[in-house]
């Protein structure tokens, strides 16, 4: 069985919480499944970064906010793998846009990959923007047809507004699709 698994920044947000992903994707591997998983940027690894960047310049390029956005998600794969090595297990970490991942899964790895980022048609580094790792697990799951693609969030459900900004924002029992395309039309950050 082949298993896309994506955690978002505040999974591998420290050491402790990057050995727990790495025994959690580790338990599936020695279960004899292929695994591959999507990590997005450390914690607020992000936000620091653009506040930096908006510091140094107020009005940077595009392109130099992708070259410097991508490096978090590089981090927190290159960290995961030496983190799996230290627990005896076989792990490589691919830029999302390398196309080497079915012939690591051959090798018996767990193979792990940038979230958020890819290229564009001249070979720039760029970015898919916030849920951007959602997209691209989604996105590796269809295209290695996948038998499962999870993806792990700290977030608990939909809300009527962002609740770190709207206190008395709720959490939604359910929603329709046609409401989640009003949310999303209307700004809401990111929704997938």
């Amino acid at each position: 069985m082949l298993i896309v698994k994506k955690f978002g920044g505040t999974s591998v947000g420290n050491k402790e919480r990057i050995l727990n992903v790495a025994k959690r994707c580790i338990e599936d591997y020695q279960k004899g499944n292929d695994v591959v998983v999507v990590l997005s940027a450390m914690g607020k690894s992000t936000d620091e970064m653009i506040d930096m960047a908006k510091d140094i310049n107020p009005t940077p390029s595009k392109r130099e906010m992708d070259m410097l956005m991508t490096t978090g998600e590089q981090v927190s794969v290159s960290l995961m793998a030496m983190a799996m090595g230290s627990l005896g297990v076989p792990a490589i970490s691919l830029n999302a846009f390398q196309v080497a991942i079915r012939n690591e899964l051959e090798q018996r790895k767990i193979v792990l990959v940038t979230g958020f980022q890819g290229i564009d048609k001249f070979d720039n580094v760029t970015t898919l923007g916030r849920g951007g790792s959602d997209t691209t697990a989604v996105a590796l799951a269809a295209a290695l047809h996948a038998d499962a693609c999870e993806i792990y969030t700290d977030v608990d459900g939909v809300y009527t507004a962002d609740p770190r900004y709207v206190k008395k924002a709720r959490k939604l029992a359910e929603i329709t699709y046609d409401e989640m395309l009003d949310l999303a039309s209307l700004g809401a950050g990111v929704l997938h």
